[in-house]
């Protein structure tokens, strides 16, 4: 049997099998001179890699200036699929790897899995009621989002699916001569479609286009995978407690952004909305179609053979005199359980479209229960029907309306509309120019009152009534969908209490939110602060605190169940303040928001607004819920999942089962430990916290001096950076800034992690926080063993260090410096420069000293390797990116062959470094 640590010999088979038939598809497309042309570039960059001197890497930059088109070009797509089908045998190998662990014989369990943490929760000799309790508390909701980091089409997606589906019958030990050479055919057919594939988008996506592209997941993997999970936790729990009968709830949810994200997306309108609920919609009710159809192949008992109750009988005859024409009846009367299901079939086909439709989801699932708690009367009582138990579970969560969309627009949009309503009515004449106090006092008022507030919507200006036409769409969204279509609205940019009372009061004046002349109060849907940037972080707790404290607030919490969701942006933070600094800033503010709200008796649920890139709170999905203060872990986590993350995590079915049971896990069992220990341990140590507190300072002050205060930062940024040119990638239907403003500030994060990563700068993801780790070294020589001590003991801080280990890692220096002749004084460019260049160095040094390690990532060799491996091949294309750069900002004349090398360029760094923005 292979060894499932050493087994890295697979991987590298994989890549040269791949790597290969590209060599052989380059020489049939652009003859051997292309192949060598490739051949002596990537030699090149490996040497200078092994062995560095001035004289080969002058050589190297002339022999890729010298490249003129049409080579140029097959040379720039030869290395970005190269990245492709890497990342496709890399996705492969954790397939395997996942596989070995399942063939291995009892006791070896793979770590970081359902088994392993149920395992340990029993080795702890948790009780009953405690296991029962971490159960109920469970809960993650990962939320998908179109922020446009993807890079790679859906088409090119399609394609490295079906190569890695290929990949993997490559290890089935019953293949036969024919079988493999029928593979081998297949693998080079698809590649060969890979390389004849346009990778670059020729326009930007429309809403719609992401709604269908982030469904393709549910269709694909989500809506087995989910299911399946709890299954799983349900059978290790009966395995290792079998004297135990265990209620595992619905804890792991999907719920989406796209459709509903208005924040500086013009395109998301109300009719966007609704379109999107509508193909949410039509995708369970496809999924639930299939699922009937194959439960009428199984279920083909009849009264012949088993004993049906008379009340399913009853309720099915009834059914069909109501539901079904003459002649659409199951033809064999004796076969219950096919004539039910016959019905159901012919409803789901009805839903949405006639009264015959099912009304609810739990009508449909009331049905499916009905049928199952009959059959299983024919089981023993040991043995359960897995395939419509596994329905039933899969309607729970995820009912008509498949999943749950946020809401999201602007603070600044609800308050421009309420001034205006304010006015128009005579209650103020300039509401935003009211001191917050007033503002509050104003709103109270409002939402103490009964009686509605808008007189007729002509009286309004046309972007009020836009902002009002979205309540509006979610109060009939309610009604047509369910309320767990629209749960929750987020309001960007919060700043202040009233931002939040603001939604409440348009929420009221559509009827979400509703006050009876009795007193009696009706909330229909969470209001969720966006707390961003540095500044807003900090001012969190006391924004909550003066919520809470407030009656009518109140009122609507306790309406909505004593709960509140909080909505952290990591984004924002690090841009602000860079990554130190906002990660201990959002650790902070969940701790102190959570104190507080206990004292209120209110359960809150934090959002981790992450990106994939380390610059935007990156990293994987497991650690990134165990570095979360302990004490919010039984609050429940909600994360977003967005742009290239999305393709990594859930494209193939055994990824997407094995990311979900990794942080399913993960929750678990620092759940359980969580509520056995509620006293201080030692990473609740104050000492550490105020360490962290001093770093923080230290860092922000050096971020600051660099990215707000050198008044030639900005310029170095847009010059030094393809910043530029990433507005043609055609990845997203949101603009890259707000306001189409040219200030800083309106920038989004996106293109500014995006920018940094391709220029392999990545400063969001590390800068100045060597800085600030270094000052607090350098106090007191037991500092060091300290910082050393809370790395081992302390899994935020363990977190923090090994993200920033990974960013220096996928950071080069060497290569970004070629971005230096992008920017125009050279002056600017070399000072710039060399600052980074010294933190980058003091940041290593420091990181070493604190891991006790010889190199970046000695902890995880998997991904050192995987980084050492693509470095040779991101360089060509880092400098081929320079270089046309250069020649079209020198160019006078706009040229959109030398555009779309650039942006093949960017979209191959992009695939070599795995993540974006």
């Amino acid at each position: 049997m292979i060894n499932v640590v050493d087994n890295g010999s697979l991987l590298r088979n994989d890549v040269k099998k791949l790597g290969n038939i590209l060599g052989e598809i380059l020489v049939h497309h652009g003859g051997i001179s292309l192949f060598n042309k490739v051949e002596t570039i990537r030699e090149m960059t490996k040497n200078l890699r092994k062995d560095y001197n001035e004289e080969d890497y002058n050589k190297l930059k002339e022999e890729i200036s010298s490249l003129k088109p049409p080579v140029r070009h097959q040379v720039i797509r030869a290395f970005s699929i190269y990245f492709h089908l890497v990342n496709i045998a890399e996705q492969n190998h954790r397939v395997r790897r996942r596989r070995q662990y399942q063939l291995q014989e009892d006791g070896v369990i793979q770590p970081v899995s359902l088994e392993s943490a149920v395992k340990s929760i029993k080795d702890s000799h948790f009780s009953d009621d405690v296991i029962q309790k971490v159960l109920n508390d469970l809960s993650i909701e990962l939320i998908i989002t179109a922020h446009p980091t993807e890079a790679t089409k859906r088409t090119v997606l399609e394609i490295q699916k079906r190569i890695s589906t290929i990949l993997q019958e490559f290890d089935n030990p019953l293949l036969t001569k024919k079988d493999r050479r029928t593979l081998e055919e297949s693998l080079f057919n698809e590649v060969t479609a890979l390389w004849q594939t346009d990778e670059l988008r020729q326009r930007k996506p429309t809403v719609i286009d992401e709604v269908k592209n982030g469904l393709y997941y549910f269709n694909e993997t989500l809506f087995d995978a989910l299911p399946d999970i709890h299954q799983e936790l349900e059978a290790q729990l009966d395995q290792h407690f079998p004297d135990h009968s265990w209620k595992v709830p619905n804890f792991l949810h999907f719920g989406s952004w796209i459709g509903g994200d208005r924040d500086g997306n013009p395109n998301v309108t109300p009719e966007v909305t609704w379109e999107t609920l509508e193909h949410q919609r039509s995708l369970a009710l496809k999924k639930y179609e299939e699922a009937i159809i194959e439960l009428m192949k199984r279920f083909s008992q009849t009264t012949t053979r088993v004993e049906i109750s008379e009340s399913l009988i009853q309720s099915v005859e009834e059914s069909e005199t109501t539901y079904m024409e003459s002649g659409e009846e199951w033809p064999v009367k004796t076969e219950v359980y096919r004539r039910h299901f016959a019905v159901m079939l012919k409803r789901l086909r009805e839903t949405g479209k006639s009264e015959a439709g099912y009304q609810s989801a739990e009508e449909f699932l009331n049905d499916v229960v009905l049928i199952k708690e009959c059959a299983e009367k024919h089981q023993p009582s040991n043995r359960k029907l897995k395939t419509i138990r596994k329905l039933i579970r899969q309607v729970e969560l995820f009912g008509f309306h498949l999943a749950t969309l946020d809401i999201r627009n602007h603070s600044g949009e609800h308050e421009a509309a309420v001034a205006e309503i304010l006015k128009v009515v005579g209650i103020t004449k300039d509401y935003s120019a009211l001191s917050e106090e007033e503002k509050v006092d104003v709103l109270k008022k409002v939402l103490s009152e009964p009686r509605p507030l808008l007189l007729l919507e002509e009286d309004y200006s046309k972007e009020t009534q836009e902002t009002f036409k979205v309540f509006k769409m979610i109060k009939q969204a309610h009604k047509e969908f369910g309320k767990r279509s629209i749960e929750v609205y987020l309001v960007s940019m919060t700043q202040s209490p009233s931002d939040l009372l603001e939604v409440l009061v348009l929420a009221k004046e559509a009827g979400i939110y509703r006050l009876h002349a009795d007193g009696k109060v009706e909330s229909h849907m969470h209001v969720a602060p966006l707390l961003e940037t540095i500044d807003d972080l900090v001012a969190g707790p006391k924004i909550m605190k003066t919520l809470f404290e407030m009656d009518v607030y109140r009122n609507h919490i306790n309406e909505r169940g004593n709960h509140q969701e909080i909505m952290l942006g990591y984004s924002d933070g690090s841009k602000d303040g860079g990554t130190l600094t906002a990660n201990w800033k959002l650790f902070k503010a969940q701790k102190e928001i959570h104190n507080m709200a206990k004292e209120f008796n209110i359960r809150l649920k934090f959002f981790h607004g992450r990106g994939g890139s380390l610059g935007r709170g990156g990293g994987p999905l497991n650690r990134s819920i165990l570095s979360q203060p302990s004490e919010t872990l039984g609050d429940g986590v909600k994360i977003t999942e967005q742009g290239e993350v999305l393709s990594s995590r859930y494209l193939l079915e055994d990824i997407a089962y094995r990311n979900l049971e990794q942080a399913a896990s993960a929750l678990l069992e620092g759940s359980a430990r969580a509520l056995k220990n509620p006293v201080n341990g030692h990473f609740r140590d104050q000492t550490w916290e105020d360490a962290m507190e001093e770093m923080s300072k230290v860092s922000l002050k050096k971020y600051q001096s660099l990215v707000f205060e050198d008044k030639d930062f900005l310029t170095y940024f847009t010059q030094a950076t393809p910043l530029n040119e990433l507005g043609a990638l055609n990845i997203g239907s949101r603009p890259m800034k707000r306001k189409g403003s040219q200030r800083f500030e309106d920038l989004r994060a996106i293109p500014w992690v995006f920018a940094w990563t391709q220029s392999r700068q990545m400063i969001p993801a590390w800068y100045a926080a060597g800085t600030g780790l270094r000052s607090f070294v350098d106090q007191k020589p037991e500092n060091l063993a300290m910082l050393q001590e809370m790395y081992r003991e302390w899994p935020f801080f363990q977190a923090t260090i090994n993200n920033l280990q990974m960013a220096l890692m996928k950071a080069d220096l060497a290569t970004a410096k070629e971005y230096i002749r992008l920017v125009e004084d050279e002056t600017i460019g070399s000072r710039i420069f060399s600052n980074i260049s010294d933190e980058y160095n003091r940041t290593k040094d420091v990181l070493l000293l604190i891991t006790g390690s010889e190199k970046l990532l000695d902890h995880t060799p998997n991904i050192q390797e995987s980084v050492h491996r693509r470095n040779p091949y991101v360089d060509p294309l880092n400098f081929l990116q320079v270089d046309l750069i250069q020649k079209m900002r020198d160019s006078d004349e706009k040229s959109e062959e030398l555009l779309t090398e650039v942006l093949l360029t960017i979209s191959g760094v992009a695939a070599g470094l795995v993540n974006t923005g």
